[in-house]
């Protein structure tokens, strides 16, 4: 009993940290590359992207997806300097916490850093699948494997509708994420509809027609995720 009295206490503190400095975000980026690492972000509403450090190159290269809930930047606590960028694909509100203010919390809730710790590790495990995605998987199964998480992450935190989630990125910007041209991912997009794995009825909506197919198609298995199902 006590422990759960201190748990709840534990995150009422967190989610005052949180209240503290939320803001509206839009704009290509939330946090540039080789910036000065000095407030974390949690994700509140709507997706952001985590990006390679595009200065070095003329296309970024997207390396993951954040949902709502997410805190993207953890690691950022231990690092003094953004190596990698965070930028929005549609308005996004976005809670900015004072790494100090981290860190006081953590070190008088050594639990409540356990749970983070174990969120860092779970990123590095989706970092290891995107670089097999792109590196290992041809185009029509790496599309698919993207469509998988992106739906099972979503649902996780009831954000989806039966089979129906918004996924609000361009086709230019799953591109990047995937290694693609624009005009591979249409016409592999293409591919998944005429297989009658998905359905896009609007932009930025899709509707997964044949989920064990679609599975399939993009070698997927959500372990890596690590998602605790509800007992």
């Amino acid at each position: 009993m006590n422990y759960r009295r201190g748990f709840f206490r534990a995150w009422v503190m967190l989610t005052v940290l949180w209240v503290a400095g939320v803001a509206y975000v839009s704009g290509p980026d939330v946090y540039r590359a080789f910036d000065q690492a000095a407030l974390k972000e949690a994700v509140e509403k709507d997706p952001i992207v985590e990006k390679g450090p595009f200065e070095i190159f003329e296309t970024p290269q997207i390396m993951s997806f954040h949902i709502p809930g997410d805190i993207p930047d953890l690691q950022s606590l231990h690092l003094e300097v953004m190596d990698h960028s965070l930028a929005t694909v549609v308005a996004s509100k976005v809670a900015f916490i004072p790494h100090e203010a981290v860190r006081s919390f953590l070190r008088a809730h050594p639990r409540i850093a356990d749970v983070f710790w174990r969120d860092t590790l779970i990123d590095a495990a989706v970092f290891r699948e995107w670089v097999v995605n792109v590196g290992r998987r041809d185009a029509y199964a790496r599309i698919a494997h993207v469509l998988c998480e992106v739906y099972v992450r979503l649902r996780a935190v009831g954000l989806v509708n039966g089979q129906t989630f918004e996924m609000p990125i361009t086709q230019a910007e799953l591109g990047d994420a995937t290694g693609l041209s624009t005009v591979h991912v249409n016409r592999t997009l293409q591919e998944l509809r005429g297989n009658r794995l998905i359905t896009t009825p609007k932009s930025g909506r899709v509707v997964i027609a044949d989920w064990d197919h679609l599975q399939e198609a993009g070698e997927f298995d959500p372990t890596y995720l690590h998602i605790k199902q509800a007992a």
